[in-house]
């Protein structure tokens, strides 16, 4: 499929039919904003507009051809019926957006712009930009879901469709990704170009629904080959760090050699204990929106610190339980060693859920050796 894509997708272009078709997958505020003068919402539409046009594109790209199997429902296709997050969900969900999802313990792993199966029965997946911003940190997602798509598979070889609405060609990283065969990079019309094919579309505007495609499946249909207990993966990791930790305290760099372990994006080690919160203020120190987090005041402000690293660099994070909000603050680890607010984590996430099942188990020492294990001030030391 992917030497057929790049041979053949440049005579593919989006129509007048094919873009108005899109906006069925888009609310009614959505639309609106495509031609809004307000750039930063209008961009955004544009992005979710583009997506769809892609996936309307395959839609009808996949009648021509055997090379793709099966295109997975998205969107306004999606099936009526999806679950709500929840701690314990492992594998394929759509959100209730209809965006195709794999959780890890009612974690959003991945998501996929598109997902198919091509005719080797391979699952491949896509991802649509319509931003060079789009592209920061970009390689490594890309690894990640190979990664993941492969082990849920069994695939050796994991197929991915670079879709973009600007030439890509001359970005370092696209040229990286180019490189692998296993890739195929789609350079299509510009979201500017599509507008002025559908500016004159008013005021009645007829969907043409996908009811009887041939090539349609539900992505949680596709059956997944190994099974898939991501709290356990995660749990393996956690212990064979902590084992780390007791056995040579100060700056560790452990290698997660194990397949499932490498699935593993975040490690949250425990909650912290008052005494652990103070040591770790007094130590490092913690900056919320410009204010200072002094042991005395937590406790007016948060309920809960849970200590975690991100995957694979290790890099810390300290998640604090608002009091006056619904919400944890992520608070990321500055040069100086600091702990400073980044964003909010929403309760609407299924990684919320699972923030307020940990509780309390980490002391003052342990907090600390976690802390020394993966900080960016020891690393400046050495």
């Amino acid at each position: 499929m992917i030497p057929w894509l790049n041979a053949n997708f440049r005579h593919f272009k989006p129509t007048a039919a094919i873009a108005i078709n899109a906006t069925r997958h888009m609310n009614k505020i959505e639309r609106k904003k495509l031609f809004s003068p307000d750039i930063e919402p209008m961009r955004t539409a544009e992005g979710r507009w583009f997506e769809a046009i892609v996936y309307e594109m395959f839609l009808d790209i996949s009648k021509k051809s055997d090379t793709i199997k099966y295109l997975a429902r998205k969107g306004a296709d999606a099936p009526d019926q999806r679950e709500n997050v929840r701690i314990g969900q492992n594998g394929l969900f759509y959100s209730k957006y209809g965006d195709i999802t794999i959780r890890g313990n009612g974690q959003d792993l991945a998501e996929f712009d598109m997902l198919l199966v091509d005719r080797d029965n391979h699952v491949t997946f896509a991802e649509v930009v319509t931003s060079p911003s789009d592209l920061k940190e970009f390689e490594v997602e890309i690894a990640y879901k190979k990664k993941l798509l492969g082990y849920l598979y069994n695939q050796k070889i994991t197929p991915f469709l670079l879709v973009s609405s600007f030439d890509l060609s001359n970005y370092t990283v696209v040229k990286r990704l180019a490189k692998d065969k296993t890739n195929a990079i789609i350079h299509t019309s510009s979201c500017e170009q599509i507008k002025s094919l559908v500016k004159h579309y008013r005021p009645r505007i007829i969907y043409n629904l996908p009811e009887n495609h041939p090539k349609l499946i539900k992505a949680t249909d596709i059956p997944m080959k190994h099974p898939f207990d991501y709290k356990r993966y995660h749990d393996d990791v956690k212990n064979q760090i902590f084992t780390e930790i007791n056995r040579r305290p100060g700056r560790i760099n452990p290698e997660i050699a194990d397949k499932t372990g490498q699935l593993v994006k975040k490690v949250l080690y425990g909650g912290l204990f008052p005494p652990a919160i103070k040591a770790v203020c007094d130590t490092y120190g913690m900056t919320v929106k410009g204010r200072i987090i002094t042991p005395e005041e937590f406790p007016k402000y948060y309920s809960k610190a849970i200590v975690a690293t991100d995957m694979p660099g290790y890099e810390l994070i300290i998640y604090l339980r608002s009091k006056q909000k619904k919400e944890y603050h992520k608070m990321i680890q500055m040069k100086d060693g600091h702990f400073k607010f980044e964003r909010p984590t929403p309760p609407k996430v299924g990684f919320f859920l699972w923030l307020e099942s940990i509780q309390p188990t980490l002391g003052s020492r342990i907090t600390l050796q976690i802390l020394d294990a993966f900080s960016i001030k020891e690393r400046q030391r050495e």
